[in-house]
């Protein structure tokens, strides 16, 4: 007893002690447990908060391979290997393939049916429009509908193509195998995609029918030819065609197609401006 010291004593000597009353210590040690019971949900929070985080990112990651192998297999299978063109005269092949192939993924063909899914291709000079068919994995179709040119005419060095109804449709620095040049046509002026403005207006249909019936027999002329009083003249290299007003053009070049082998490489003109079907033979005059 003379060792038990008073609680005002060890207070004394430990001023910075804190005495727990009989009576608070049931409460201070619920707190205890309370705060341990906390410590022990928050680690248990952090943890689960990882897991999601762990397989979060491993999902990610079988996604993003599972991406990546539908790419590859899409990219290797889907290669186009064989392109069949149809349709184009003023443009080679090769060219029309880099239009509708160029940039990225240009040659997949699944790809390309995505691209050009119930649309075809407008806004490209001679060509009113391009379908794009996929034929096969490696091999597609393009069809071209080229602009219905009727002739051109050169205007400030360039050259000024014009459809059926003389509607300027293309100006060009090129000129374009297979269309005829007219000359003898007065005009002032060009604008894209309004008429040609000339003094005789139906001009537009008789050109058009000489450059159908020239195709019709696989004639090609360099020149169509309108004199001061509108009679026509065609042009095959140095030979020249007379063939007057718009009078049997259909017949005259019908036969035509039979006495123009005979006259390539010389040069002169052939009188057909007088036509009958008892008519054989034209005069051929040598330059």
């Amino acid at each position: 007893m003379g060792n038990k010291k008073t609680v005002k004593q060890v207070k004394k000597k430990n001023p910075n002690l804190r005495l727990i009353k009989n009576e608070d210590y049931g409460q201070e040690k619920k707190k205890w447990k309370k705060s341990g019971k906390r410590k022990d949900e928050q680690e248990q929070l952090r943890f689960d908060r990882s897991k999601r985080a762990v397989i979060l990112l491993v999902v990610i990651l079988i996604f993003f391979l599972l991406l990546s192998g539908v790419y590859f297999y899409i990219i290797s299978n889907y290669k186009v290997t064989t392109v069949h063109v149809e349709g184009s005269v003023h443009y080679t092949n090769e060219e029309i393939r880099e239009m509708v192939m160029g940039g990225r993924f240009g040659d997949n063909s699944l790809f390309l049916s995505l691209k050009y899914r119930d649309k075809g291709i407008e806004g490209i000079p001679f060509i009113e429009m391009m379908d794009v068919s996929i034929e096969a994995k490696d091999t597609i179709r393009i069809t071209v509908y080229e602009k219905a040119l009727a002739g051109y005419v050169r205007y400030l060095e360039r050259y000024v193509y014009f459809d059926k109804d003389g509607i300027v449709v293309e100006t060009s620095q090129e000129e374009t195998a297979g269309i005829p040049q007219v000359t003898g046509l007065s005009f002032d002026h060009v604008i894209l995609h309004e008429p040609l403005p000339v003094d005789k207006p139906e001009l537009f249909d008789e050109i058009l029918n000489i450059t159908q019936q020239l195709a019709k027999y696989s004639l090609t002329a360099d020149k169509i030819y309108f004199d001061s009083a509108y009679e026509v003249t065609l042009y095959f290299g140095e030979v020249r065609i007379a063939l007057g007003e718009n009078v049997d053009i259909d017949e005259k070049i019908m036969k035509l197609q039979y006495l123009l082998p005979n006259l390539m490489g010389k040069s002169g003109i052939l009188d057909m401006r007088e036509y009958s079907e008892d008519t054989t033979t034209y005069s051929f005059e040598q330059d």
